[in-house]
């Protein structure tokens, strides 16, 4: 299948693929027809999704399982009235359902918008209203179904509720009758051009309303990149990506380039994270490739990994929020793996990563992905030099890098804030070496101004999670008359510290920053939570630390 798109296919140096790596996009491609079915053509047998849940249930599907089953889906969609650049909401947590229904909304050229399960009637009424949803496909569970009923009032465009079960009470359709019951799918003609609309995100922020991110559709082969590079996936692979399907990061590892590489995709559908669990499931199904983001893993090193069998584990690969060297370093210790990380949002696919060619530097993002001109910039303009910081941005001078979003959906102002002038600035600011590896510093909002030094959250994040008392923890900035700002650190403590919370801790965690890294960078206050304020994808909100600070 790679062959379709690449004119070559394996690499053994950076500048191998920066020379030679080139994506042929087809005319009027569409991964529903273009990748989905022609694996079943092609390969009917073979396994594209292997399921399973905490009840134990677990299914298999092949290619011709998943053709058939998002044709019937869709067929049934094209009876409820959905077609053509018709919005589709879809909270679906893990169920297998949801990989019936986007593949079905893109052989539909409808718009597919996923969405987590942790939205509550607000949050859906404003979904609703801002892209003009008409169906929501949900599971049937009390709560979501709950959120969604008392949503309807105030959504006057949601003409359908769609219920995969196990509950579907009166004013939802139910799913599995529906497509069991489906007429026989005839492929509509002029489905769609490369350019339109397919994929919609509402961005979770870190301050806000959430914006509006729309991909057209060769979306799904700017992620070639990630699945057959950075997760150095092949057709004999079983990867892993802890995601729900609501968040970006779904597509990013349980779809678009892992069937595009032939690899299965596991899915372990779960209501609670437990480590153990997820390193029961490693052990037992035998995958081979993990991808997840470092409060996974910073859970993981924590458990007696010598009680699990992980020798069917090959590769592993992370991202959502910048890695601490220190995870790095304990997860290789424990297992002989290196963390292969990447940076990317959800305007883009992957931008900065580390390759299988290519050597990781602990705390590095690594190097630029060529499908994508990244470079580093002053705030007046001017290009940063190598150890100097600068915001990430995408030059798109030559036109619209493969992966890189559309525009933000009927918002041509904010559009315009972030993508001008032929450059898209991501937000998030970097230091680049002298080899060209790029190294996290913070959103651009985050960077802390003390005394006339510019502090990055994360380097003193990084030194304070080399203390053990350490679990989790976000540094700010607070305002201070003196010094502009002082660095705060917010700290969830270890179960073993939680008992010695107090001044005698705060001192002995200052000092041991003032070791790891410049004296400067300690911080001065320090208090402990039991939990950092997350947004519903899981990232940590460092504004929400700074606007209670501000209030108090």
């Amino acid at each position: 299948m790679l062959e379709k798109f690449l004119t070559k296919t394996s690499f053994d140096s950076q500048a191998d693929f920066i020379a030679n790596f080139k994506i042929t996009v087809p005319e009027n491609f569409n991964y529903g027809y273009d990748v989905v079915d022609a694996w079943a053509a092609e390969a009917p047998g073979k396994r594209a999704l292997c399921w399973t849940n905490d009840r134990g249930e677990h299914i298999d599907f092949t290619f011709a399982d998943m053709k058939e089953y998002s044709d019937r889906t869709a067929s049934w969609f094209q009876s409820l009235g959905i077609g053509k650049g018709d919005m589709v909401m879809l909270i679906l947590k893990r169920r297998y359902e949801f990989w019936y229904s986007i593949i079905a909304l893109h052989k539909l050229g409808a718009v597919v918008i996923p969405a987590t399960h942790l939205l509550t009637k607000k949050d859906i009424v404003y979904r609703a209203n801002a892209a003009d949803v008409k169906a929501i496909v949900c599971v049937g569970e009390e709560q979501i179904l709950k959120h969604v009923t008392d949503s309807l009032p105030e959504s006057p465009s949601v003409k359908r509720l769609i219920s995969v079960g196990p509950l579907t009470p009166e004013g939802f359709d139910d799913f599995h009758k529906g497509i069991r019951e489906a007429a026989p799918f005839v492929r509509p003609a002029h489905v769609n051009t490369n350019g339109d609309t397919s994929l919609m995100y509402f961005t979770s922020g870190t301050s806000g309303n959430p914006k509006m991110v729309i991909h057209d559709y060769t979306y799904p082969l700017g992620h070639i990149v990630t699945a057959s590079f950075w997760h150095n996936l092949h057709q004999d692979s079983l990867h892993l990506t802890i995601a729900d399907t609501g968040w970006g990061k779904a597509v990013w590892g349980k779809l678009y380039g892992q069937w595009i590489a032939g690899a299965t995709i596991f899915v372990y559908d779960h209501e609670k994270f437990t480590p153990s669990d997820m390193l029961r499931m490693i052990r037992d199904y035998r995958i081979t490739s993990l991808c997840a983001p470092p409060t996974i893993f910073r859970f993981l090193i924590r458990e007696d990994l010598t009680r699990y069998d992980l020798s069917s584990l090959k590769y592993c690969t992370i991202a959502g929020e910048a890695l601490n060297p220190a995870v790095f370093e304990a997860f290789h210790k424990l297992t002989g793996i290196k963390l292969m990380e990447g940076f990317g949002q959800t305007e883009t696919t992957l931008t900065i990563c580390t390759l299988p060619w290519s050597e990781p530097k602990p705390g590095s993002m690594g190097l630029p992905n060529p499908q994508y001109d990244v470079d580093l910039l002053r705030p007046d303009g001017s290009r940063a030099e190598d150890g100097e910081q600068g915001q990430i941005v995408i030059h798109t001078k030559n036109g619209k890098p493969l992966g890189l979003f559309k525009s933000y959906y009927r918002d041509p102002e904010r559009t315009r804030e972030a993508w001008d002038n032929d450059i898209y600035y991501t937000g998030d600011v970097a230091w680049r070496d002298e080899d060209g590896y790029y190294w996290f510093v913070g959103r651009a909002d985050d960077v802390i101004k003390s005394s006339g030094y510019r502090i990055g959250p994360f380097e003193v994040e990084s030194a304070l999670m080399t203390h053990p008392a350490v679990v989790e923890c976000a540094v700010t900035g607070m305002p201070d008359e003196i010094r502009g700002q002082v660095v705060k650190a917010t700290i969830v403590l270890a179960k073993d510290y939680a008992d010695k919370a107090g001044d005698a801790l705060v001192k002995e965690i200052q000092e041991h920053v003032k070791q790891v890294t410049a004296p400067y960078k300690y911080p001065r206050i320090i208090e402990f939570v039991s939990e950092l304020p997350k947004t519903i994808s899981g990232k940590i909100r460092r504004v929400e630390i700074r606007e209670k600070d501000e209030e108090q």
